[in-house]
């Protein structure tokens, strides 16, 4: 998988704003079209928001009327022959402001007159816009009647109507919608990927050694949940295969030693040299095919075994175990521990094997008379050996596992199975062999 690949949240985050835009897009079409081509609707929009900019000029301070033209249509009715004309006066009848003749004051309502609280009049049909109307506002407690006309809209008004229509009935709720669309479905997006990221967390600790070690999907999205199940089924599929592999290993390390101790059992009753060399041969080929069984055994191993383990007393009782047949081989075995205790993870008999492997190895490939150390401190296990007068015989490191013996790899391979590792050395006295324990 790349890591550079987009999450879930930003491909919805893209899509869901892309055809937003591409909704409000269509809808300001839309818009325009509509409004664009009502004319009525265009100057029903036109009064509403030019009267709206020419009232907000009016103050009412301790019951005298100040009024300022504003900013935004001082160009339109600030001057005369613009097109525009305008009058505010108020409801009894008082002149508050007017930008205009005789010739329009004909065409407002008279100033006797009560006017309703919005009216409208089309001078002429179409486009430009040809109108005069008006519209009442109460500023604190008094009414004011607000009345504009255009002759044929020579500023183009009617385009800042629509996009101010646009921005105020489309643009703010569709952008309103959008924040709450895209919030609400990356926040449903985060709620329901989060079981799938807890089981893809889950997935990089799994172990196909461990028949604990499985996928939670009760808490996932059915269609996340079947893969989960998928991958569950895998790995119970690889625990079938290698608990038969186990079987099969077990089954041909049965076959081959029974006919190896017939062998053997022949030939301790031939009383002649070569049949002493034989039977060392044969003991050679059984501790091989032993070899070969145990590290058989290791790929099929259940870490779901892993229990609490004290090294310092693990490698004594081996040490323990394995001093009189050292001395039997013309070696001497020392023990010596640099801590209390070392309590780590791991299978006692696995971690066993793999100190009686190192001590084993010692023996076979050293001269006589040489020291074996084991020591022992915090997750590490230490095996040194001392040739005598302190030199090291060999160069090669290598050698120690030459003709058919595998221990090594076995120890190599139980330090893996403990999350550690086997490191080799050789110095001036001997060979170091450090087995080190995962945490």
């Amino acid at each position: 998988m790349r890591l550079s690949s987009p999450t879930l949240g930003a491909i919805l985050t893209r899509r869901i704003a892309f055809f937003a835009v591409l909704a409000m897009v269509l809808q300001l079409a839309v818009i325009f079209s509509d409004y664009y081509w009502n004319v009525g609707e265009l100057s029903r929009l036109f009064v509403e928001q030019e009267t709206e900019r020419l009232a907000s000029g009016i103050a009412v301070e301790d019951g005298t009327i100040r009024y300022r033209l504003p900013d935004s249509v001082e160009g339109r009715y600030g001057q005369a022959q613009t097109g525009y004309v305008a009058r505010i006066r108020e409801a009894d009848g008082g002149f508050v402001f007017q930008s205009c003749d005789a010739a329009c004051e004909s065409r407002f309502l008279p100033p006797d007159v009560n006017p309703p609280d919005f009216w409208l009049r089309s001078l002429e049909p179409g486009k430009p816009l040809t109108l005069v109307g008006g519209r009442a506002f109460m500023v604190g407690e008094r009414r004011f009647v607000v009345d504009v006309a255009t002759m044929g809209d020579p500023q183009d008004v009617v385009s800042d109507v629509l996009w101010n229509e646009v921005i105020e009935h489309m643009i703010v709720p569709m952008s309103i919608l959008l924040v709450l669309v895209l919030g609400a479905t990356l926040l449903s997006v985060r709620q329901a990927l989060k079981p799938v990221r807890t089981a893809a967390e889950a997935a990089e600790r799994i172990d196909p050694m461990d028949s604990r070690s499985h996928l939670q999907f009760q808490e996932m999205p059915r269609e996340v949940a079947h893969l989960a199940e998928a991958v569950n089924r895998a790995f119970e599929r690889v625990g079938e295969l290698m608990k038969s592999q186990k079987i099969l290993t077990s089954g041909i390390a049965h076959e081959v030693r029974t006919p190896l101790a017939a062998i053997k059992l022949e030939l301790g009753h031939i009383d002649h040299p070569r049949a002493r060399k034989a039977e060392a041969d044969l003991d050679d080929l059984v501790r091989f095919v032993s070899q070969i069984t145990a590290l058989a055994r290791l790929d099929t191993f259940d870490h779901g075994m892993f229990e609490e383990v004290d090294l310092v007393e693990l490698s004594s009782s081996v040490v323990e175990q394995l001093a009189p047949w050292v001395y039997e081989n013309n070696h001497s075995l020392e023990f010596s521990a640099q801590v209390d205790a070392a309590i780590v993870q791991g299978v006692p008999a696995l971690l066993k094997d793999a100190v009686r492997n190192l001590i084993d190895n010692a023996v076979r490939h050293t001269p006589a008379h040489t020291g074996i150390v084991v020591r022992v401190s915090n997750d590490l296990i230490r095996v040194e050996d001392r040739h005598p007068a302190g030199l090291r015989q060999g160069a090669d490191v290598a050698a120690r596992a030459d003709g058919m013996g595998i221990g090594l790899d076995i120890v190599a391979r139980i330090a893996a199975i403990h999350r550690g590792s086997l490191r080799c050395s050789a110095g001036r006295q001997g060979h170091v062999f450090d087995l080190e324990i995962g945490t």
